[in-house]
């Protein structure tokens, strides 16, 4: 069993302040894929030193061996506009190989928004996990929009990449992260009402319905919840939004079906109170039997 969580911090200095180790010592996921990382690598690094402090005396695991014996390491990616996106991802398993950014992108305002490890499961078999960030946009300013659409575009190629690799034999893949887009009314508490926002544009959906009916992903934690309203990962920090659980689910784990069938449990980690949250979004981890 693995567990593999991802969650968009908000930045990362402000997740920590806010209470993210505490969460993380807690947990320790066997796979942590962070996104909104917005920090310089002089003040990720430190961080993640306290991370690794917090695995290493963990015993929180499903796997038989103590976290203090297994491998820990992150990589992450730095976006190159000053206080935007930033990926990262944490691992107790071992690497095998990591790459940086999404193959076809080079403008700086893609950077830190992709970064994929291949990592060796306690069974012995390799699986590739990405940590995406992809563009929030702004129906009122046409770049941001123009920016979102290219890079769902560029996706596309990546996606079918993997699905071939997984198809033929290779490794199975999980695409992790805060992907901007409620796919359906399930996954958004006013779905009338944001019709035309940007996040739930039926053109912005289509890319997954795309993913799913014509790349063969799995939406792993819908396939597991069912046809429910929700549950909803993000709640604006405007009002009264959490309190009233007026939320999206932005935030997925979309894996190749063979893995994906392997999927035997979600949690997302809504906080206890509006005051507890160490970040506008919530935890969503998913167990898989691998």
């Amino acid at each position: 069993m693995i567990t593999i969580t991802t969650s968009n911090l908000n930045g990362i200095r402000a997740a920590e302040r806010k209470g993210m180790l505490d969460w993380s010592d807690a947990h320790t996921p066997d796979v942590w894929c962070m996104q909104e990382v917005r920090a310089p690598q002089d003040a990720i690094d430190p961080i993640m030193t306290k991370i690794e402090m917090g695995y290493r005396a963990s015993e929180n695991t499903d796997i038989a061996n103590s976290k203090a014996n297994e491998d820990f390491s992150y990589i992450n990616e730095i976006c190159r506009v000053k206080g935007r996106a930033g990926v990262a991802l944490v691992t107790s398993l071992p690497v095998v190989e990591k790459r940086y950014g999404l193959p076809g992108l080079s403008e700086d305002v893609d950077s830190g928004r992709w970064i994929e490890t291949d990592v060796r499961t306690p069974q012995g078999y390799e699986i590739t996990v990405a940590s995406v960030y992809v563009h929030a946009g702004n129906v009122d300013d046409p770049q941001k929009m123009q920016q979102k659409f290219q890079f769902l575009d560029t996706m596309l190629t990546r996606l079918g990449e993997l699905r071939d690799a997984a198809a033929s034999g290779g490794n199975q893949a999980i695409l992790c992260g805060d992907f901007n887009i409620a796919h359906t009314p399930l996954d958004i508490k006013n779905a009338k009402a944001n019709e035309k926002s940007a996040g739930f544009l039926p053109e912005e959906r289509a890319y997954i319905d795309r993913w799913i009916n014509e790349y063969e992903f799995v939406d792993v934690m819908r396939m597991l919840a069912g046809d429910i309203q929700g549950p909803y990962t993000w709640w604006s920090q405007r009002g009264k939004a959490f309190d009233n659980n007026v939320g999206w689910r932005l935030d997925y784990q979309f894996a190749t079906p063979e893995i994906a069938e392997s999927a035997c449990g979600f949690v997302i980690d809504r906080a206890e109170s509006y005051d507890a949250r160490w970040s506008d979004h919530a935890p969503l981890t998913i167990k898989y039997a691998v």
